[in-house]
């Protein structure tokens, strides 16, 4: 049974639109008239109970529209949403207490407070009893590392620390599905590495069900086997991670280290040339014709090291994006 269910979910809203001029802004005073801009148009997809899903797509796309929808924060224009039982726009205390939203560019916790004091706020909120409160904090705090940081005001963490403790927050009542926007927006690799291994081990030992967004693909590629992907307010791929980049890499790279250099000219025979930096050579060779092209360059140029990789993710997630999904 799905615990994320979305059917033909729609978000249209009217905007005015006004003429220049002088004559333009009385019309619009007096007699307005609007457009349709369509955020979300149709989505429809469902989530197992403990999935991990990555939600890929351009900026204004609908991500964070369909995100507000999932939540309640919004209400759909049209269509059938339904989040681990609830209708999420009723917005009802249990389904509340069913779900978290973390945005990673807005903030829960009170800026001249020590993080403590907001976390003891939420457990008042949700109805945490003191030693259930004890508890949770405790172990939330060792699973992100922030032993002897939640006592310091908050403007005084990093970034990454801040992070952290937003999401010690979102998750003291230990929701059962998580909606993350951009959890690791801003922060430096460490930071980036230390939310990811968070998240995995929470979903884990909890089985808890997370719909992630992210311009990082670094955090699709370590968390997430399935992705969505929108586009202008449609959802254009709903599969497995690998599926997509079989799909939309129809090509590899070759990597090469020679002995010595060799003309863009005369590498142009083996493949298409992607890059070249002295004796570092990259070529773009369809997958059918990996084998050929490695015994031709191996017969015919003096190689030092050789490797054969797919392309990275983020160039492919960008095709898709411009050629759309036949």
């Amino acid at each position: 049974m799905s615990i994320i269910v979305a059917q033909n979910l729609s978000k249209i809203y009217p905007v005015a639109v006004k003429e220049p001029g002088i004559q333009g802004t009385i019309s619009h005073f007096f007699r307005r008239t609007y457009r349709e801009i369509k955020a979300v148009s149709h989505v429809s997809f469902e989530i197992a109970p403990g999935e991990v899903v990555g939600f890929l797509g351009p900026n204004g796309a609908g991500k964070t529209t369909t995100l507000k929808m999932l939540t309640g924060l919004i209400h759909p224009s049209s269509g059938i949403v339904n989040v681990a039982g609830y209708t999420p726009f009723r917005r009802q205390a249990e389904f509340l207490q069913r779900i978290t939203l973390v945005m990673g560019q807005k903030q829960q916790l009170i800026w001249d407070l020590p993080a403590m004091d907001s976390l003891k706020i939420n457990a008042a909120v949700y109805d945490i009893s003191e030693r259930e409160f004890r508890l949770r904090v405790g172990e939330l705090t060792e699973m992100l590392s922030l032993e002897g940081k939640l006592t310091q005001p908050v403007r005084k963490l990093s970034l990454g620390e801040r992070m952290k403790a937003e999401l010690l927050a979102a998750l003291l009542h230990r929701p059962q599905v998580l909606f993350l926007d951009e959890p690791t927006l801003g922060l430096d690799v460490n930071a980036q590495v230390a939310v990811r291994d968070f998240l995995r081990e929470y979903n884990q030992r909890y089985q808890a069900t997370v719909l992630l967004t992210s311009h990082y693909m670094a955090d699709i590629t370590a968390l997430c086997e399935r992705v969505l992907m929108i586009h202008q307010g449609a959802l254009m791929y709903d599969g497995s991670l690998n599926g997509l980049l079989e799909r939309f890499a129809p090509y590899r790279e070759i990597h090469l280290e020679l002995a010595h250099t060799v003309s863009r000219e005369k590498l142009m025979f083996y493949g298409d040339v992607k890059e070249v930096d002295g004796r570092f050579v990259c070529f773009l060779v369809p997958q059918g014709a990996i084998a050929l092209a490695v015994s031709r360059i191996l017969a015919d140029l003096d190689v030092v090291d050789l490797t054969v990789n797919e392309p990275p993710v983020e160039e492919v997630i960008g095709r898709v994006f411009q050629v759309g999904v036949a």
